[in-house]
């Protein structure tokens, strides 16, 4: 996976700050992501969601509303209806520079701006909501006793998170005018509303709420312990999961990368991209990316071919020195093993049949930890030469190929 940086404009002339969360070759579909109040695109849970997704295909944008993060403009001349207003500005940025997202996806009060400009966006399929509040409203809970002061002096500043968020009454109007029953029950849209029952911000009943308005096709998962922001990796992990499942449902499944499998003793390797040198690796329902630094030309998303010889080779190593520690019941606590490859001349190489010329050379350094003897520790470094990708690399080897379609 890779991030670009971008920026589009707002509703207000303000530059927003966006992360582009692209999967390896050409996106199959677009996700946008929009945060939680007071939030920002960098929230655990959308980076986790982003990366889980783009590692399926689908590419996600995530940016920072008006004045939040490191968006431009003034967060106190904010509001619902202008996070509405950037949430749709930034779907015609998708669909003028990349293609208008099938996939979109709101956390708290996103989720409910999601829900409030769907409608709109007739090339998504899918909707995602996350602690979404079934009415905009419950926002205000989160000013306390100040909201009559914000309504009686026009503006208060208003601590959330720890930090200082200053409201004006402009925005407890605009929140106080929103309805979404009609938007959700004209939705026409696949939706999953996503809930923790323990969620002390935005109660469970909210879920509830949203699920009966919604027609089918809908579906509710809990998040069982998480909180509200998702802040533990396992659950916004469990989260991200779900959601890329889910919307295998509803976005072409046809069109999206599958992940090879290759057949038993097989190592397959399939271009991702025909423009970049970027590879996909199968082997045993394992999966994993082949390629190259950005100064050969290449996105290097994943270890060059001859790092991935050095894995192999230090792998195999370490393995090796494991399974011999064990047998001889040597308190061996942790092997270490790093393996960097270069070309030298041949006439260095004491041990060396060639006489002229480059050869590969792969350095091994191996950290043996443990209270052993200096008798232990010369033999399992003995061992390591037992190590059989070891005695492939140093022994003759036959390579055919043969062509087929």
């Amino acid at each position: 996976m890779r991030t670009e940086r971008l920026e589009f404009t707002g509703h207000d002339g303000s530059l927003l700050a966006a992360r582009l969360d692209l999967p390896v070759g050409k996106p199959a579909a677009y996700a946008l992501f929009a945060h939680c109040f007071t939030c920002s695109k960098d929230i655990q849970a959308a980076k986790r969601i982003a990366q889980r997704l783009a590692s399926l295909g689908i590419a996600v944008l995530r940016f920072d509303f008006t004045g939040l993060g490191h968006s431009q403009g003034e967060f106190a001349n904010t509001g619902f209806s202008s996070n509405m207003q950037d949430l749709l500005l930034a779907v015609s940025f998708l669909r003028e520079q990349y293609a208008a997202p099938q996939l979109l996806i709101g956390h708290s009060l996103g989720g409910a701006a999601v829900l409030a400009m769907a409608g709109q966006v007739p090339e998504t399929k899918a909707v995602v909501t996350i602690g979404a509040p079934a009415d905009p409203r419950h926002v205000l809970h989160n000013f306390g006793g100040q909201v009559d002061e914000i309504c009686s002096e026009g503006k208060a500043d208003v601590s959330l998170a720890g930090r200082a968020f200053t409201i004006k009454r402009q925005f407890i109007e605009d929140i106080s005018a929103v309805s979404l029953e009609q938007a959700v029950t004209g939705l026409r849209k696949a939706l999953l509303v996503m809930h923790a029952p323990l969620d002390e911000t935005v109660d469970l009943a909210n879920a509830a709420e949203l699920f009966q308005m919604a027609k089918h096709p809908k579906s509710f998962v809990t998040l069982d312990s998480a909180d509200h922001l998702l802040s533990r990796f396992e659950d916004a992990d469990y989260a991200a999961e779900v959601i890329s499942t889910w919307a295998q449902r509803y976005i072409d499944v046809q069109l999206l990368p599958k992940q090879m499998k290759a057949p038993e003793g097989i190592t397959r390797i399939s271009e991702a991209d025909p423009d970049s040198f970027t590879q996909d690796v199968s082997a045993a329902g394992h999966h994993l990316v082949a390629d190259e630094p950005a100064s050969y030309g290449g996105n290097y998303l994943g270890p060059t071919p001859y790092q991935l010889v050095a894995a192999g080779l230090g792998a195999c190593t370490s393995m090796t020195i494991r399974m011999y520690a064990r047998q001889k019941n040597i308190p061996l606590e942790h092997v270490q093993v790093d393996v960097s490859h270069t070309k030298v001349h041949a006439q260095d190489c004491a041990k060396c049949e060639q006489e002229s010329g480059k050869i590969d050379q792969f350095l091994r350094h191996i950290t043996l930890t443990g209270d052993l003897t200096s008798k232990q520790q010369q033999r399992l470094l003995e061992i390591a030469d037992r190590c059989p990708v070891h005695r492939t690399l140093e022994g003759e080897i036959n390579i055919e190929t043969i062509t087929g379609s």
